[in-house]
């Protein structure tokens, strides 16, 4: 499992948003698909593992669920969309021992690789510098396991104009977005399932997986410098980026994405959908550019200056 840092911040709305959220909740309480106590199975990166519901919050027209992963410590408490739930059953018991087999799997024919290359490596080695060896080792994968992810044309001159325009023209996205990336990602749902009459699991699996990895990079890698301040204004506490940031921020986590997950153990076969399809939902960004991308920035003003302010 891989940490990742809570949110601290709140606006001036929070008071009333809170009040508005526990109306809604107490109102709405038989409609939560998962109830505080109740015994779940979360996803955390590719794998899911046991989990218990500590507080349920309906927040700006969202279920939200605080989860404690049995079995590890409390740091890893953290706040997770329905989308990254599954109800306790037999057939996802069994999902989750699936996918716990084929990390386990892969995790020793990695271990196997690493102990032929140790075999091979001069006894004096010793101590950090052997350590930093073996982790470029286990990063270095082979060709048929890079993904390549192929970002059409008129989208790369998109990241380029993105990067104009906050970079050197002081400006930003405006929030929150409609469509979301929740909402986009939901709309390519509907496309496959109106295409091929159904929606393949596999879809299903990688669109939660994008939308757990949006909301855990956004903060940390995703956003210029002067982004960063209007983050903090605009996503109050237990809020999903997910569903205040678009296309333009979707688009960049696609360019981070190899490098995400060169250094994970995946099948060759699973790996090759996985590029298949994420290639698949570039093309459906390009076929509705117009409709999911914003070409009219807002000035960002006060939020530069707060960003040159912590500067000094």
């Amino acid at each position: 499992m891989s940490s990742s840092a809570a949110t601290e911040s709140s606006t001036p709305l929070s008071g009333g948003c809170d009040a508005i959220n526990k109306s809604v909740k107490e109102e709405d309480a038989d409609s939560t698909p998962f109830r505080e106590g109740e015994q779940v199975l979360a996803y955390h990166g590719l794998c899911l593992y046991d989990a218990k519901v500590q507080k349920v919050e309906f927040h700006i027209d969202v279920w939200r669920y605080y989860v404690h992963y049995r079995g590890w410590n409390k740091k890893w408490d953290e706040w997770l969309g329905v989308d990254c739930l599954l109800k306790h059953t037999e057939d996802n018991v069994r999902k989750q021992k699936e996918l716990k087999e084929k990390h386990a799997m892969e995790k020793n024919v990695n271990a196997a690789r690493l102990s032929q290359d140790k075999t091979k490596s001069p006894i004096g080695v010793r101590g950090k510098k052997r350590k930093q060896e073996i982790l470029e080792k286990e990063c270095i994968i082979p060709s048929e396991k890079l993904v390549i992810i192929q970002i059409p044309s008129t989208l790369k001159k998109q990241l380029i104009d993105d990067n104009e325009c906050i970079t050197h023209l002081d400006q930003l996205v405006k929030l929150p977005r409609s469509p979301s990336v929740h909402e986009i990602l939901n709309k390519y749902i509907d496309y496959r399932v109106k295409k091929n009459g159904k929606i393949p699991e596999s879809v299903g699996e990688i669109v939660k997986g994008l939308l757990c990895y949006f909301d855990k990079a956004l903060p940390s890698m995703l956003l210029y410098k002067h982004e960063r301040p209007q983050y903090k204004e605009v996503i109050p506490d237990n809020v999903s980026p997910s569903r205040v940031y678009g296309a333009e921020h979707l688009l960049r986590l696609f360019v981070k994405l190899p490098d995400m997950l060169s250094c994970m153990h995946i099948e060759t076969e699973t790996l090759t959908e996985l590029q298949q399809r994420l290639n698949d939902l570039l093309r459906f960004l390009q076929s509705n550019q117009g409709a999911f991308f914003d070409s009219n920035y807002q000035k960002s003003e006060g939020f530069v200056g707060a960003v040159k302010k912590e500067e000094k």
